[in-house]
């Protein structure tokens, strides 16, 4: 947690009083986080207990250009999830991540949110699978190849400045985007739960230096 600092001219401007009230709430705001990680129900999220997604990596990193994460999630496709991959249904795996600020006097503040799309295709031309991410792309000859590819990233920058020095939090989303299939797939699936490959997690960010 970003400590107050006298020089600061951010801070210089309040009233000691304001400035107090700040603190104490933010300090609460970490206590009561502390004490729900260490009750096991701050990682707790609604499905999150029948996903096929594990989290085994989630790091964050605070460097001279500000924060980055690093991450690595594991899972296998289920059979009906597959088959439409093997049928030419492309899959889109997005990672979400959002800094947020924590407020005592307001609801919490989104600093920054950034996001990344692995797109994976199976080419039965070839008997490949393509996996682009932007404007590059790379072309394994197995699934597991393909779905390591989509699986982790390293140095993902998601906030510099301010952004980073004032974030308590983040917030950390990853799973396969199921409103960029086909129409007529997403309601024939309907809510089947092989396909709700996703996971979410909340950390608290070291404290700036």
């Amino acid at each position: 947690m970003p400590s107050a600092c006298p020089n600061d001219p951010r801070t210089a401007v309040l009233p000691a009083r304001a400035v107090g009230r700040r603190v104490s709430g933010r300090l609460a705001r970490w206590l009561l986080l502390i004490a729900l990680a260490g009750l096991g129900l701050w990682h707790a999220s609604p499905g999150h207990a029948a996903t096929a997604v594990d989290l085994p990596r989630l790091e964050v990193l605070r460097t001279e250009q500000g924060l980055a994460i690093e991450f690595d999630a594991r899972f296998e496709l289920p059979a009906g999830v597959e088959d439409a991959l093997q049928r030419g249904v492309a899959l889109h795996f997005v990672a979400e991540a959002d800094l947020v600020q924590s407020r005592w006097y307001w609801r919490d503040k989104r600093l920054a949110q950034v996001r990344r799309t692995w797109r994976l295709a199976y080419q039965p031309l070839t008997l490949n699978y393509r996996v682009s991410l932007g404007g590059l792309a790379q072309t394994y000859a197995t699934l597991r190849e393909a779905l390591r590819a989509v699986q982790r990233l390293s140095a993902w920058r998601i906030g510099d400045g301010e952004d980073a020095q004032d974030a308590d939090y983040l917030e950390f989303r990853y799973g396969l985007d199921l409103d960029q299939l086909p129409r007529p797939l997403l309601i024939s699936i309907g809510s089947q739960p092989e396909w709700s490959l996703r996971i979410e997690r909340t950390i608290l960010l070291p404290p700036a230096r």
